[in-house]
This record gives C-alpha cells, structure tokens and sequence, in this order.
C-alpha cells in the first residue's frame, strides 16, 4: 500500500454525524494516503448543523459533506474500498451491502451525539469528534505496507475498543 491511495467509507444509520465526522477527519489527516467517504443504511438527508459547526470550528473543510445511502457505493464506478467502519451500533448489526474488493471492516463504535439534547449536546459532538480523530489517528499510525491482514483486523479491533467506545463496540 505504498504509493497508492486508500479509500475508506464510514457507516452509521443516519450518516448525518459521526460517519461525517469520520470522512471530514480521515479526509484531512490522511493527508492524501486516504480518501474518506460516508454513507447510513437509513440517511437522514442532511448533515447535523452541529457536526458542521464542530467540524468548521476545528478548522476541518466541510465542503461537500452531505447525507447519503450506502447504495450509492454499491453501483458501477464506485470507489472501491479498502477500509470499512461502523461508528454506529445499529449499522454494525445491519446487513450490509455486499462490497467490491475485499476491505478490511471493524467496528469503532461511539454513542450518538444527536441523541444528546440541549446544552449538552455541542460537547458530546466534541467528544466524538475527539474520540474519532485518536482512532484515526493510531489508524494511521499503523505500517500499512508491512502488517499482514490477520495483525491489521486486530490492530482494527483494539482501536474500535479505545476510549468513547458505546457498549457495542467492546464485542
């Protein structure tokens, strides 16, 4: 994996927060290693303001994020992904499309910012944010072109298990 360009899609069932988070983050610290993208089984249609606010206020570009189903990636001329990410515990459980190649999948559950209401909620979007951008980065700390696929899926897991994980994570 020296040179070439790694695509990595973030799933969670409304995709209009964390898996968001994840592409905006991937997208600026992988520095062009990584290309990031987004998609829910269920899309809510928008992006949460608040994943936008946090993101531009961390100085994360939020120019062309936007909500989408996880079929837009299953049609012809769509990138083919070498990492796949549930941040969600409903869109682990979910059956997934079937993907192209043979990425590399794990779970790196957080529990659900816009779940939190009022003047709470601006904090857990910054944690999560927190909590994602640690992950991606021993993600990206990991020696992709040396470790094996079996190492890589336990380096994967262990990451999943950091700090912030929901309770599903831990599996």
């Amino acid at each position: 994996m020296s040179d070439k360009i790694c695509n990595v899609l973030f799933l969670c069932t409304g995709n209009s927060a964390r898996s968001v988070l994840g592409e905006a983050l991937m997208n600026k610290l992988g520095a062009g290693r990584f290309r990031a993208f987004s998609a829910g089984s269920q899309p809510k249609g928008e992006v949460h303001p608040m994943s936008l606010e946090v993101l531009t206020s961390f100085g994360f570009p939020t120019e062309g994020l936007r909500s989408k189903n996880w079929n837009e990636f299953t049609k012809p001329g769509a990138p083919e992904f070498d990492f796949i990410f549930t941040v969600c515990d409903n869109a682990a459980g979910e059956t997934c499309p079937v993907w192209p190649g043979k990425p590399l999948t794990a779970h790196w559950g957080l529990e659900d910012p816009a779940a939190v209401e009022g003047e709470g909620q601006r904090q857990a979007f910054v944690d999560a944010l927190r909590y994602l951008r640690k992950r991606i980065e021993l993600f990206l700390m990991l020696p992709h072109a040396s470790i094996d696929e079996m190492a890589m899926r336990q380096k994967l897991r262990e990451i999943g298990r950091s700090e912030g994980a929901s309770s599903g994570a831990s599996a």
